[in-house]
């Protein structure tokens, strides 16, 4: 086994869960090289797995939004990139026409990927000359580790590598800051994810009670004015700028704790191993959570808007200790 590519173009949560793959081939064939292929809006989550060897990319959600001819330009130019080197195997653990289609054009006599229950879009099938067996009955992360254990040929074993190295921020994020820090990521990309307000704001009350700084990132106008809202209830807390992925992925690795809802940032707060917990109010943690002992939890059952004190509970499970988070903070500003 020389190359192996594996296919997982979006999200930056769904990319962050999938790098353990990348250790697991390493494990099993060392020698081995590693390329990924994603869309370019998260190549640079791929590019901090210190496994990989080569990330490729392409603006396929840029281009399907504003079809610009500029975009479709770098679309065709990525092509010939992907078709540089043969591959022993190519692995699709996405699973929809974009990465199947990526898989179909890469050299490669294997590429497999689900099987027709388990696609996104059944119609991905076309790509493949192989398929993963039956979707595990576990959690969306670990099932993707044994689907490229089965096609490669090897055992998972152990818990989840990310392998993760941010490129060193110009300042610590909070220089200077003598507590330690809390993100609550309270916004997220369905408004049926989202987690009241009113329930934020009393879990930042009750974190800055515990002796943390409390900030706020966002993303967008409609974000930052519900950031506003939560920080007029929360003493001492901080709205902070708008930031860029890699800016964002520097404030949670020099953060103690990080709370939030089912989104992206949230699992990479997990994949960098911060304290952790993350709330479900409408999609599954038993298929999306995260779980590490004491480190982190997922909280709900996906069906309905869990408790201020369930949350607050979780909280306590994961750092209980505010003097050991400053501690923390402070070697990951190191």
């Amino acid at each position: 086994m020389k190359r192996v590519l594996v296919v997982k173009v979006t999200s930056l949560g769904d990319i962050v869960q999938a790098l353990p793959v990348v250790a697991d081939i390493k494990r099993a064939f060392p020698g081995v090289q590693v390329d990924w292929a994603a869309d370019e809006a998260f190549a640079e989550v791929a590019q901090w797995c210190k496994g990989i060897d080569r990330v490729l990319f392409a603006p396929l959600r840029r281009f399907k939004k504003a079809r610009r001819w500029a975009d479709l330009k770098a679309i065709a130019a990525s092509i010939s990139e992907l078709r540089a080197y043969r591959y022993d195997y190519i692995i699709d653990i996405h699973g929809v026409y974009k990465s199947a289609i990526i898989a179909f054009l890469a050299r490669s006599s294997r590429r497999i990927g689900y099987q027709s229950q388990d696609l996104g879009e059944r119609g991905a099938a076309f790509a493949y000359t192989g398929r993963f067996g039956p979707r595990p009955q576990c959690n969306a992360w670990h099932g993707m580790r044994i689907s490229a254990g089965e096609a490669l040929g090897y055992e998972v074993q152990g818990p989840a590598v990310y392998d993760l190295q941010l490129p060193k921020p110009a300042r610590p994020p909070f220089e200077g800051e003598r507590v330690p820090v809390a993100a609550l990521f309270h916004a997220t990309s369905k408004d049926d994810k989202k987690w009241p307000l009113s329930h934020w704001a009393v879990v930042g009350r009750e974190v800055a009670q515990r002796g943390f700084r409390v900030v706020l990132p966002w993303g967008s106008e409609g974000e930052r004015a519900e950031a506003e809202q939560i920080a007029a209830q929360v003493p001492g807390s901080k709205i902070l700028p708008k930031m860029s992925v890699t800016e964002i992925a520097q404030m949670i690795d020099a953060c103690a704790l990080v709370v939030g809802t089912d989104t992206g940032f949230v699992h990479l707060a997990h994949a960098l191993q911060k304290r952790t917990v993350m709330v479900f109010v409408a999609t599954s943690p038993s298929h999306c959570g995260v779980e590490a002992p004491f480190r982190s939890i997922s909280v709900g059952d996906g069906l309905s808007v869990p408790p201020i004190s369930a949350v607050l509970d979780a909280i306590d499970y994961v750092h209980r200790n505010p003097q050991a988070a400053a501690a923390q903070q402070g070697s990951a500003a190191a």
